[in-house]
């Protein structure tokens, strides 16, 4: 459990410093500051037994930290520790300091379960910040949903899914890969396609609706393969000489963790080399963190649709950044989840101060129509269903390991993780 006085050191700088970093970024979050715990009796804020003290609140991290997966959702468990030290800095929650109990899922869907169990029923979580791939949420949902606890989950994902207990931060299929794919066939021209997955949920569902919108929805567009591989799966080299030999205009990857690293890298070895002539490769999995693993001179050229790029330029961004940075240390970056995940606790924080509870069954209630306008990839909003509506963007990857906005949605897209026509 975190009980580290905001004096302490991380990265050799003090917290305060950091905290401070993040001031111009949270200074006009929600509600009015100062809210003392003693205006708020936890007999009256906490009818359900949850972990709430008159002077704390306890939440659960749950994320992988060891396994194939940690090269993605270390960076979720830092945006989460980070919004935690700000949250405190103002005052906390109701008066009261967050603090959080963190557990490994270990790139191992049961253990997921195992630890969402353990934080909701042993613990007595208030809520849970985690959660990466579809595998390990959907092994955790049923254990949530039993127990009835609130998960904030940050991973873009396929869609298809609306829970009672889940806040999902990071976009479904319709303002991710709908948006990535219209993109590239309109600006690029690009007709074939060869869709690439790491062998679980996500991947697959998510290409059986970029399948549906390239053959349905997409004038004479086809796709010419398709393909899938363990989670931690390092050899591409037959994959790569199909793609070769059927010469796809888009290579539509969604490989994840670690396997990234080995894809990427046999792909420029192979001579399929994105700054030159030759197939588009158009990720959604990809992020900056990934990237670390890659090296940017292995992925440079590659496009990535997503909602959120560390290049943003705006003030919301340059003070998230900086704090970030400041917190984790200045060769850090940020991905799109990391910031999803960013966004998790303050979305608690807005929903828990509106209903003037820690109860599950009140913050439900209150979390649709939360707006919050400071988040680093700039305004979003809590939809009826559960979904944040945001703007999509397009990255183009460079040698230093950011990507370069190259389009943005001009308005927020409202998420729709039922689409018609592609269930």
């Amino acid at each position: 459990m975190s009980n580290e006085n905001s004096d302490n050191k991380v990265n050799g700088v003090s917290r305060r410093a950091v905290l401070a970093g993040g001031t111009a970024l949270t200074a006009s979050l929600f509600m009015p500051k100062n809210l003392r715990a003693q205006d708020f009796a936890t007999a009256d804020i906490n009818t359900t037994g949850l972990a709430v003290t008159d002077d704390t609140v306890t939440i659960g991290i749950l994320h992988s930290v060891t396994g194939t997966m940690a090269i993605s959702e270390t960076g979720s468990v830092q945006a989460e520790k980070l919004a935690i030290e700000q949250i405190n800095a103002q005052g906390g929650i109701l008066g009261r300091k967050i603090e959080y109990i963190q557990e490994d899922g270990a790139s191992d869907w049961p253990t997921f379960a195992e630890k969402a169990r353990k934080l909701l029923v042993n613990d007595k979580v208030a809520s849970v910040m985690g959660c990466w791939t579809s595998a390990s949420r959907k092994a955790v949902l049923p254990v949530f949903e039993q127990h009835n606890g609130f998960l904030y989950y940050p991973t873009f994902y396929e869609g298809l899914e609306q829970s009672p207990n889940v806040i999902y931060t990071g976009q479904e299929a319709t303002q991710q890969i709908i948006a990535g794919l219209d993109w590239v066939n309109q600006t690029k021209g690009a007709k074939s396609f060869y869709l690439l997955g790491s062998d679980y949920i996500w991947p697959r569902t998510s290409n059986k609706i970029a399948r549906k919108h390239i053959e349905n929805f997409m004038e004479d567009c086809k796709v010419v393969g398709e393909e899938y591989y363990p989670l931690g799966h390092t050899q591409f080299n037959s994959v790569i000489n199909k793609i070769r030999l059927r010469k796809p205009d888009v290579i539509y990857a969604i490989v994840v963790g670690g396997s990234n690293v080995a894809f990427y890298k046999q792909l420029k070895a192979a001579g399929i080399d994105p700054t030159e002539e030759g197939p588009i490769v158009l990720t959604i999995s990809v992020t900056e963190d990934e990237i670390r693993g890659i090296g940017g001179e292995n992925i440079e050229g590659s496009y990535a649709c997503m909602k959120y790029f560390q290049s943003l330029e705006n003030e919301n961004n340059i003070a998230f950044v900086k704090a970030f940075k400041e917190m984790w240390g200045e060769d850090i970056v940020i991905g799109d989840v990391t910031q999803a995940a960013y966004l998790g606790p303050w979305l608690w924080k807005a929903a828990v101060e509106k209903a003037g509870s820690f109860d599950v069954d009140k913050v439900r209630e209150a979390s649709p129509g939360i707006e919050l306008t400071t988040a680093p990839e700039g305004y979003v909003k809590v939809h009826e269903n559960h979904h944040l509506w945001s703007k999509t963007r397009v990255g183009r990857a460079q040698a230093d390991g950011q990507y370069e906005v190259v389009f943005e949605t001009a308005e927020l897209v409202e998420p729709d993780p039922f689409p018609e026509g592609y269930q």
